[in-house]
């Protein structure tokens, strides 16, 4: 077996995906790297489904909790610590494991990325800044003025790509269309990654983000979420937008019951997972397709390590 290829596993939310990875690394002396993007909060473990402490003392996880709540990550800052863990798994001798749902960072792994240059802080802070006094509204009016044909794609509340699109305008005097229509600069060459997709029936789908959700909240996903709203951290930060949070958070301002704070949050998981799957479907190309859930199943893993 050769530690060269890159395994890259995704699938929506409750599918297995981390089960899955933990049996891959185990099997084939691996790293799991996260590629979603709220595992990447250490506030959050339960809420964002991350890996347990138990799961990672058995191999290597890397890039999970890695940010605090405070910080607004993006997918360039995850790309390049992710091809930096790629690296070090490579020369330690092990297979680089890379999971998660959250579809473009896997994309831009795999294909490449836009070369839009890196916004330095001070232009980030600036627009950061910007939100603050201006509101989101005022920032997504500036956008139109600038750069309209972006705007004209992202939705009026979409506070990551509006500020995105607005640093490298201040950044760059290019607007994020010129950049985005630039070849992409690749990474890595397509023959090196082995992909997995786990793409469950609806229905299996479903009861899985019902039971997992209660599970969660057996954890303690309420405590965590009150710890974390606690913080009065800005609402446009990532964090703040993890399934429970603001559902969790209508329960403390009484606007409703905890009962009803779960079914709601249970109800937005389940159509998050019909996003992500209804992206990879159309977007994700994988050389393993499974239309059920990774519980223990020994093919999966007897499968990938046939194609290594």
């Amino acid at each position: 077996m050769s530690v060269s290829k890159i395994i890259v596993i995704a699938g929506p939310t409750a599918s297995g995906k981390s089960g899955l990875a933990l049996a891959l690394a185990k099997a084939l002396n691996g790293v799991v790297i996260n590629a979603d993007s709220m595992q990447v909060y250490r506030d959050i473990p339960i809420l964002a489904a991350a890996p347990s402490d138990d799961d990672k003392a058995i191999v290597p996880h890397k890039l999970y909790g890695i940010y605090d709540a405070s910080v607004h990550g993006n997918m360039m800052d995850w790309l390049h610590l992710c091809c930096q863990e790629i690296t070090d798994a490579r020369q330690n001798n092990l297979t680089p494991i890379v999971v998660g749902g959250t579809g473009l960072y896997l994309e831009t792994l795999q294909k490449g990325a836009s070369p839009i240059p890196e916004t330095p802080k001070e232009i980030r802070d600036k627009v950061s800044f910007m939100l603050k006094q201006e509101g989101l509204s005022g920032l997504y009016a500036m956008l139109q003025k600038v750069d309209e044909s972006t705007a004209a794609r992202l939705s009026a509340n979409d506070t990551t790509r509006i500020r995105r699109a607005l640093e490298v305008w201040f950044d760059t005097k290019k607007t994020m269309s010129y950049w985005q229509s630039q070849p992409l600069r690749p990474f890595y060459k397509k023959e090196e990654f082995v992909s997995i997709y786990i793409n469950p029936p609806r229905e299996a789908l479903d009861n899985r983000c019902r039971v997992r959700f209660d599970k969660m909240v057996e954890l303690g996903a309420v405590d965590e979420a009150k710890q974390l709203l606690a913080r009065q951290l800005p609402d446009y930060l990532p964090a703040m937008h993890a399934l429970g949070v603001q559902e969790f958070k209508a329960y403390f301002a009484g606007k409703c019951s905890l009962d009803e704070a779960i079914e709601q949050a249970k109800l937005h998981t389940r159509q998050y997972a019909k996003r992500q799957s209804t992206w990879f479907n159309n977007r994700f190309s994988a050389d393993f397709c499974y239309k059920s859930c990774y519980a223990t199943d020994k093919n999966f893993v007897e499968d990938v390590k046939k194609a290594l």
